[in-house]
């Protein structure tokens, strides 16, 4: 028994007699308020502090500083023993006083010259430590390794069992005890292992099945590394790509049965959405193989699905017949979209090209669908400083059932001054254009394509789906269409027994809601 304690206490002796690790830190801080400034400070007592007029110029100074100071230090020296556990490193446990056993080092391989990073740039730490504690910090690289001594260099024989060999220190302790040496490093160069491919911070199996799947997720992985590298952003790009990671993904999910992958295609579904919705509110509109990229009042597709939205709803509410009754209660139905009611003017009513619009605004106050505070003639003859307020109340929500319109009050302005910026156009009241005329612009505007070709596709429109738009006679349309011609709406319009083909001019492509889609008609 005392032989083994002296054994033990031989060997704490002799770590006690280990020197040190080096180390020394290069930092970079801000020279003072208000100023890009900022000042290099090296640990070392014989570097002076140095000052820099921008971060990025301090950085590199900073690096090349710490540069420096490896090239011109010594080796690592196998004698010394962790500087990080003075630091109260992760690796090494709590100091709790003098041990007996040599158990709470936890250290082992050679002795290495580390760097460590800090992720934002602001210090550099070079240190003396075991490769096992380099190994074990985050971001941690290996400057330099020691060389153990061996028997032919030192002329000492070769550590033993005990522990108490005067050769170079065995910094695995569970080693020492064990009776075993540190292997000798090897002479020849170390094996590197392939690269690994990688997508979204996840290693790509290289065993994956099927190989179609695999090959796709390291496309994809380079895909996204190489448009990081780009100089000008294309968010179509991105997009189409995240679309592809969230097929590929769900697949991967399926394959594996791992719920994160498909946590994952969800992401990047919502990712691709979210880049398209971007670049079409950058670019204002949507790109066009037959031409540039057109600026539009609305700029993107949920707007324009909500101005069909209110047309198709109006074509089934409207409670009068006729065009003119549709047109005027298509704009009162805007301006009081949201909650059922708004302000409206005299000249609201009158700009319309209504045959008599004192009579019509009768008939709605007279069924029941507009109500007033007044009398129309009031409605009539009120201003902009003095508006009249009016209800309809059908679209007055109700708390047992949902509105007929999904957008909100910040869409129904919007959608409202699109209607007015269309119906008031300069060639048309020129024209003298009367109410069926601007009811069909309206029409027209919504059923187009990205390139102002009219109906799905850039087609034509079916007539019998605009007889449920726009209620009009057979014989009458091509009148329209000529004089929609004459005010520079429509060329190269062309009318069939069952189509109107044509295309809108790029004076009036601003004022278009295109088609994603074929939309449903409304029924009647």
């Amino acid at each position: 028994m005392g032989r083994k304690t002296g054994m033990t206490q031989a060997a704490v002796s002799e770590l006690d007699e280990r020197v040190p690790g080096r180390r020394w830190t290069v930092r970079l801080d801000a020279a003072g308020r208000g100023s890009a400034a900022v000042r290099i400070s090296c640990s070392r007592p014989a570097c002076a502090e140095q000052r820099l007029p921008s971060a990025a110029a301090g950085r590199a100074a900073a690096v090349a500083h710490l540069k420096a100071h490896l090239r011109a230090a010594p080796a690592p020296r196998p004698g010394a023993y962790c500087a990080c556990k003075l630091e109260g490193c992760h690796t090494h446990l709590p100091d709790t006083g003098r041990q007996t056993r040599v158990e709470p080092w936890r250290c082992g391989g050679p002795v290495v010259l580390a760097v460590i990073t800090d992720r934002e740039g602001r210090w550099w730490k070079a240190l003396e430590c075991c490769s096992r504690c380099a190994a074990a910090s985050p971001g941690a690289k290996t400057a330099a390794t020691s060389q153990p001594p061996s028997s032919q260099t030192t002329g000492r024989p070769a550590p033993t069992a005990t522990g108490t060999s005067t050769g170079g220190p065995q910094f695995s302790d569970h080693q020492a005890a064990a009776g075993t040496a540190v292997p000798t490093p090897r002479s020849g160069p170390a094996r590197r292992r392939p690269p690994q491919a990688k997508i979204a911070q996840r290693v790509i199996p290289h065993d994956l099945r099927p190989v179609s799947l695999r090959d796709e997720l390291i496309e994809l992985g380079n895909l996204f590394r190489a448009y990081q590298q780009r100089t000008e952003p294309n968010l179509e790009l991105p997009a189409d790509l995240q679309e592809r990671k969230a097929r590929a993904f769900t697949t991967w999910a399926d394959v594996t049965c791992e719920g994160a992958l498909r946590w994952e295609a969800r992401r990047a579904e919502q990712a691709a959405a979210a880049t398209r919705l971007q670049h079409q509110q950058r670019t204002g509109g949507i790109t066009d193989d037959d031409g540039p990229v057109v600026t539009r009042l609305l700029t993107v597709a949920p707007q324009w699905d909500h101005a069909r939205s209110v047309l198709a709803y109006v074509a089934d509410h409207t409670p009068l017949p006729g065009p003119e009754a549709r047109l005027l209660t298509l704009m009162l139905t805007l301006r009081t979209a949201h909650t059922g009611t708004g302000n409206l003017i005299g000249q609201d009513i009158t700009a319309l090209g209504l045959t008599d619009p004192e009579d019509l605004v009768e008939k709605l106050t007279g069924c029941g669908w507009l109500t007033l505070p007044g009398t129309v003639g009031d409605l009539l003859a009120s201003r902009p400083e003095n508006p009249t307020p009016i209800t309809v109340p059908s679209l007055v929500p109700r708390e047992d059932q949902a509105g007929p319109f999904t957008f909100g009050k910040k869409m129904r302005p919007k959608l409202s001054g699109w209607a007015q910026k269309v119906i008031s156009d300069k060639k048309l009241r020129k024209a003298k254009a009367t109410a069926v005329t601007r009811l069909l612009t309206l029409t027209l505007a919504t059923q187009t394509n990205a390139s102002g070709r009219l109906g799905p596709g850039g087609q034509g429109i079916d007539l019998q789906a605009l007889a449920a738009w726009v209620p009009l006679d057979s014989g009458e349309l091509q009148h329209l269409v000529d004089q929609l011609t004459h005010a520079d709406w429509l060329t190269d319009a062309a009318l069939t027994d069952t189509h109107l083909t044509g295309q809108l001019t790029e004076r009036v492509l601003p004022l278009t809601c295109p088609l994603r889609r074929e939309v449903q008609q409304p029924s009647g």
